[in-house]
């Protein structure tokens, strides 16, 4: 099962050192592997929300993700995303671009780290919807409760996430502007386009994650017509078929994984920096850390993770929203891409031995549900 999963991850690691070596000698081949373990440290939230959407994919989708996907995730959003960006801001052609990456890297990297108040704001919009749309969801399950109990009575009210990440970008645009200001005005100008961007990321959550959300719904309404009509389905002979129903959500619902995990990338590919601006070598080794996460992926759906461990969904969200919050500050601040990476590590490991204690009560109350949520909140949970 494990080499099932994870094969294609091990291939394209030992390709990528590979590759790596021949290309520029032993020093390459370490800032690959370091590169690979920046991105699974910060991308493992990703593994754990994308699995929570995995799961109701068929495996035929499951194996869009892992080819498909992970063409548009290493080559699209490692690789042609940040030449697309350089030229798309310092108003180039792409063939242009692809020269200046490989061939002035300093100015290259110059041009992305310029372009980093926009990526930021559309990324942190979007995963920031994410977060909000979560928590203020009323849920059977769930882990802090002193939080989460109230911001669900809260969630009552329509189009809350959506005010509250509007307000957030305009503090975070206004503020940046004022910075700009007092300090020469050098970045006046990109506090509008801070703006245009995370309205954009506002926007493109709201027509993907409503589109994959509209079909899904429509699955679900399906199939449980075709669960009532399944016996005189039966006795006429007609098989009930959903196919194309069924394609269509799959369909959004990858297309919204792809987003979010272009989200997911854009602190990845910016951290990416702090280490090397070599276009080749960056692409390698997020390429391979992007990878594992996806490996990771359908492991966490076809061993059934979430539904033993059921607090490392809420881990991984609490994670996307201190990610989406970092991102928004780094659009005038910098933070350490450790910082980043240890906070997720820290929820989502939290959240695993959440669900462990949890698992524990229950199987010591005889799955007495009750019992356990008394054991949860007397330690604080």
């Amino acid at each position: 099962m494990l080499l099932k999963t994870f094969g294609w991850s091990f291939a394209v690691t030992a390709l990528g050192l590979v590759a790596a070596v021949f290309y520029g000698g032993w020093k390459a081949f370490g800032i690959v592997a370091i590169l690979s373990i920046l991105e699974i440290s910060l991308s493992f939230d990703n593994a754990v929300v994308n699995a929570g959407i995995l799961k109701k994919m068929n495996a035929f989708w499951q194996k869009i993700f892992l080819t498909v996907g992970v063409l548009i995730a290493v080559f699209g959003m490692r690789l042609v995303f940040p030449v697309v960006i350089v030229a798309i801001s310092a108003k180039m052609g792409p063939i242009e671009a692809v020269n200046l990456a490989l061939n002035n890297k300093d100015r290259y990297q110059e041009l992305v780290t310029d372009a980093h108040p926009a990526i930021a704001a559309f990324g942190g919009m979007f995963l920031l919807m994410i977060f909000l749309d979560f928590i203020f969801e009323d849920r059977d399950i769930q882990w802090l409760r002193w939080i989460e109990r109230p911001l669900a009575k809260l969630g009552k009210v329509d189009m809350l996430s959506v005010c509250i990440s509007l307000i957030v970008l305009l503090i975070t645009s206004f503020t940046f502007a004022a910075h700009a200001h007092q300090h020469g005005g050098a970045h006046a100008d990109k506090a509008q386009t801070v703006l245009i961007a995370g309205v954009a990321g506002l926007i493109t959550y709201m027509v993907v994650g409503g589109l994959s959300g509209y079909f899904e719904d429509k699955l679900e309404a399906e199939e449980e017509r075709e669960h009532e009509a399944e016996e005189a389905a039966a006795r006429s002979g007609k098989p009930r078929s959903a196919v194309l129903l069924a394609g269509q959500a799959a369909f959004f619902m990858f297309l919204y994984l792809e987003v979010l995990d272009a989200s997911f990338s854009f602190d990845g590919v910016i951290g990416a920096f702090a280490i090397t601006n070599d276009i080749v070598l960056m692409a390698l080794g997020l390429g391979i850390g992007a990878m594992y996460v996806r490996s990771l992926t359908v492991y966490l759906v076809r061993q059934g993770t979430l539904d033993d461990y059921v607090y490392l969904e809420h881990g991984a969200h609490y994670a996307i929203g201190a990610l989406a919050v970092i991102l928004m500050v780094t659009i005038q601040y910098e933070i350490n891409e450790v910082v980043t990476g240890l906070v997720g590590v820290v929820l989502i490991a939290w959240s695993f031995w959440s669900s462990v204690r949890r698992n524990r009560a229950l199987a010591a109350a005889g799955g007495d549900t009750g019992s356990a949520e008394k054991t949860e909140i007397s330690s604080g949970v």
